[in-house]
């Protein structure tokens, strides 16, 4: 069951994305050129995004588990650290630069082809760098 209520939502999502035009690195950067031709798409795209999440999110903070029944995890952090502004300056710079960002680049890999397969692929690499040098971090302050 949870694998399929999962896969449906993905869907949906991925649905949405396609919809919306996220898919099509051209509409981001054209978001992201305020000094030239710029499409203000995306903003109605988030826009609408957080008009959906806010109120789920409001909703969910005050249960202790989903509709599903699972232990709800929401984050707890609220601070700025490295970590947090390190990973939105590298994602910025590859959304910058490619136009997509993971969840479209996800959907992207089976409409889009070969840009979306290398972007998929280097995002894929970065994670498991990420994770590898993560736990590299953890194993020398353990050692101090």
């Amino acid at each position: 069951m949870k694998v399929a209520t999962s896969a449906l939502f993905g869907a949906i999502f991925g649905i949405g994305l396609l919809i919306s035009g996220m898919l099509d690195p051209a509409n981001v950067l054209g978001f992201l050129d305020l000094a030239g031709d710029w499409n203000p798409q995306l903003a109605f795209v988030m826009g609408g995004a957080i008009a959906v999440a806010l109120p789920a999110f409001q909703l969910a903070r005050k249960r202790q588990q989903t509709l599903a029944g699972e232990p709800l995890q929401l984050p707890r952090r609220t601070g700025l650290d490295g970590r947090l502004i390190g990973g939105a300056a590298i994602f910025g710079l590859g959304w910058g630069l490619a136009g997509l960002c993971p969840g479209p680049a996800l959907v992207a890999v089976g409409f889009a082809g070969p840009p979306a397969y290398v972007f998929a692929g280097a995002m894929a690499l970065g994670t498991l760098i990420a994770r590898w040098a993560l736990k590299a971090s953890a194993a020398a302050k353990s050692e101090d």
